[in-house]
């Protein structure tokens, strides 16, 4: 009986970390380029009571086992790096990758973070930053007097300077960096990831290379969360809990019912 009610608070657990997952892609609707996650659930331990092809007579055997699971557990939480929708900016510094890639940011530690968040501003040293002042890297400076910035979609990054259209100057090329298994990356917050042994080294290359994506300068990448889907999801999910709460009612009053025999 109390079997029951241990496993019914396992679905009731799960349910509740579906939601938080669920609420959390909710949450960030609207953070550029945020990829949404996906719950990944398992069955937990059985307990075997008959094992399945056992002996029954000298010429016959079980066609099949008695078992009862334990309940359910999550394991993972998938992160799915489908392309988020362009959406027009019109930032000069504002930039969406159409593929795979990421841009690479210098963090204060000396590591390398990663990010599909192309909101880039210019601090007070003309260096090219993510909205938290992280610059990207290979570094990038705007020089003072730079009345207009054009970045091409293989990451060639010109500037007229003092109007000086008939003599625009190179200021860089950004690179684009992509992995084998970018579910693999470890989010850190601040639309930023980093890489991990599951996610392997970095290939890092020139934009429209190597299915690292072209760059569109004046746009950023939405979040790729459907809000829809999410919703959905959520009525699953709170229809599961409940049911699950049912099952611990329904044991409580077979339980009451054996109290009262």
């Amino acid at each position: 009986m109390f079997r029951s009610l241990l496993t019914a608070k396992t679905g009731m657990d799960a349910m509740q970390f579906n939601v938080d997952v669920i609420s959390n892609n909710l949450a960030n609707v609207s953070t550029t380029g945020f990829k949404r996650e996906r719950p990944v659930f398992q069955d937990l331990l059985y307990q075997n009571l008959r094992q399945p092809g056992s002996a029954t007579s000298q010429s016959t055997q079980l066609p099949t086992g008695l078992d009862v699971g334990t309940g359910v557990s999550p394991v993972a939480t998938a992160r799915i790096f489908m392309q988020g929708n362009m959406q027009l900016t019109d930032g000069p510094l504002d930039m969406a990758i159409n593929g795979a890639g990421f841009f690479q940011i210098a963090m204060p530690d000396g590591k390398t973070a990663y990010t599909r968040d192309g909101s880039f501003q210019v601090d007070n040293q003309g260096t090219v930053v993510t909205s938290n002042g992280y610059p990207l890297e290979p570094a990038l400076q705007v020089p003072l007097g730079t009345t207009k910035v054009t970045i091409a979609k293989d990451g060639t990054v010109t500037a007229i300077i003092n109007n000086d259209s008939a003599a625009p100057t190179q200021l860089g090329n950004i690179q684009l960096a992509t992995f084998i298994n970018p579910p693999g990356l470890q989010a850190v917050g601040g639309n930023l990831y980093l890489e991990t042994a599951a996610s392997g080294a970095p290939t890092v290359g020139t934009p429209g290379t190597n299915s690292l994506g072209a760059l569109n300068q004046g746009y950023v990448e939405a979040s790729n969360v459907n809000v829809t889907e999410e919703l959905i999801n959520m009525i699953q999910a709170q229809r599961a809990y409940e049911m699950n709460s049912r099952s611990v009612r329904t044991s409580d009053e077979m339980l009451q019912k054996l109290g009262t025999l």
